[in-house]
């Protein structure tokens, strides 16, 4: 948008010192860290306050996941007594409570209590430091939805607008009604079948728990299970969906799709066997995010929409003169998780919070803001509070499929291609006596990977029952560049899961 578009001259209806594009857990915490030193912060919101997380990702995927872990876990005790089949009713009963039944009053209420100011409405960048803001639906009328209004920030724009989901251009696929992710967490009538489109993260997670509340459902996959994650994780993961009934089937890309007259859909596809086709009452579409800047206006300041805003360690979004505009979480393209996300989230409002508000001036320049007249500011230091190192080397992620895959840092494959000179060491997790306790037949695997020249963890997987649990203690040893000599000399308790940390040492050599 050129400097004479009116909107770029008109006087703002209302000004903050920061203003957040974005009202979901990556938004929230940059609005409160930035709050921290006086700054007056907005959070521009069109849909619920608490975002894709609250309402249609984490909380309700895992509410639908957890009846079945548990009960696979019950059944793996001997002389404990499990029902034979969950009842889908409580379950999403229980959901429905986990996600406050769609109600946003008291997140809102927390923004109040942190004195942030809430603005609803969709937000776009008009111009440097300007958002507009309308209601989503210009149609609507609903009342706490008002008339479109100019906003202005003194010091900064924070993007927290997270990610889309991707729906491919298969002929056919868009009328028969597919379903995202939203809909999928959000059901009320469980299909009596399924057909998953897709082998990521959303994909193996729902189909387990469709599978777990009585769906006859079918996974189709281009490539292998969960493909950036370790092969024996992928290898885990399509053994688990099958045992519990799952038809997965690989290397298979999806060509067309049609409506069934009494409902559903029939889905065409090329396979190694050649060409099949598999029907169902409802298709899930999980192929994918994309970063959400199509409707936010980045063209305003020179970017392209659609695309990722790209960010440097500060958050600060690049190829924007100024120093105002900012960026965290999925909007950014580097990392797709919630908690990572939240930690971004965390760090350009502490970078905000010290390069605008009332700090001292040793405090700004370790943000990043302009030391004394004529000097280049210097950037801050590595795993600072103003600087998102762990974005590069130490992500952490969790896929809560049974079994569970916990990791965190860098793959065997990842490693090697970045030029490390690395050795991978794994050990079987139902060899550690507290796994033989926990359930009868565990299975897993849990696999590091050395740094050989500076004898540190670059990279750790966990594949089992509960793996998730096990993961912050290899995020610690990674973030912490803890040598093995002295990760060493920390005492697994016994007996404990975690004894598998003395077992892999061991089996690399100490």
């Amino acid at each position: 948008m050129s400097s004479s578009d009116p909107r770029t001259q008109a006087t703002p209806d209302e000004t903050f010192d920061v203003i957040v594009i974005g009202g979901g857990p990556v938004g929230e915490n940059a609005a409160d860290r930035a709050s921290r030193t006086g700054l007056s912060v907005a959070v521009v919101e069109a849909e619920l306050v608490g975002g894709e997380c609250s309402y249609w990702a984490c909380m309700p995927s895992k509410a639908l996941l957890r009846p079945g872990a548990a009960l696979a876990a019950a059944r793996a005790v001997p002389g404990v007594e499990a029902s034979p089949t969950l009842d889908p009713a409580p379950i999403l009963a229980r959901r429905d409570e986990m996600v406050s039944h769609w109600d946003d009053s008291g997140q809102v209420q927390w923004l109040d209590g942190a004195g942030i100011s809430l603005v609803r409405g969709l937000g776009r960048l008009v111009g440097p430091r300007l958002v507009e803001v309308s209601p989503e639906d210009p149609d609507a009328d609903v009342d706490d939805l008002p008339a479109t209004r100019l906003l202005a920030a003194r010091h900064a724009v924070i993007v927290a607008t997270g990610s889309v989901p991707v729906l491919p251009d298969t002929p056919g696929l868009a009328e028969t009604d597919p379903w995202s992710s939203r809909e999928a967490t959000s059901v009320q009538d469980v299909p009596a079948s399924l057909v998953v489109i897709g082998g990521g993260v959303v994909g193996v997670e729902m189909a387990t728990a469709f599978t777990d509340l009585g769906s006859k459902v079918t996974l189709l996959s281009r490539g292998r299970l969960l493909g950036r994650s370790e092969p024996f994780a992928s290898e885990a993961v399509a053994a688990g969906l099958r045992a519990i009934g799952v038809d997965v089937r690989l290397g298979v890309s999806v060509t067309g799709a049609t409506s069934l007259p009494d409902g559903g859909a029939r889905l065409a596809y090329d396979g190694p066997q050649g060409r099949g086709s598999v029907a169902g009452a409802q298709v899930l579409v999980a192929t994918g995010r994309v970063p959400r800047t199509g409707d936010l206006g980045v063209e305003a300041v020179g970017l392209e929409p659609g695309k990722g805003l790209a960010v440097d360690d500060q958050l600060e979004v690049q190829g924007v003169e100024g120093g105002w505009l900012f960026a965290c979480g999925d909007v950014t393209g580097r990392v797709a998780t919630t908690h990572q996300g939240k930690y971004e989230g965390r760090v350009v409002g502490d970078v905000v919070a010290a390069r605008f508000g009332k700090v001292r001036p040793e405090e700004a320049r370790a943000a990043g803001a302009s030391g004394s007249a004529g000097q280049a500011p210097e950037p801050p230091e590595p795993w600072s509070r103003y600087a998102a190192t762990a974005d590069h080397g130490a992500k952490t992620q969790v896929v809560f499929t049974r079994p569970e895959v916990a990791s965190v840092g860098l793959t065997e494959a990842e490693a090697k291609k970045a030029g490390l000179p690395v050795r991978a060491v794994s050990y079987k997790l139902g060899s550690v006596s507290g796994a033989v306790l926990v359930a009868e037949g565990y299975e897993g695997t849990a696999q590091i990977v050395v740094d050989t020249e500076r004898q540190v963890i670059v990279g750790a997987t966990f594949v089992g029952p509960d793996a998730a649990e096990m993961l912050h203690a290899a995020t610690i040893a990674i973030v912490g560049q803890v040598p093995l000599a002295r990760l060493w000399h920390a005492v697994p308790a016994y007996p404990t899961i975690s004894e598998v940390w003395l077992r892999l040492l061991e089996t690399y050599g100490l």
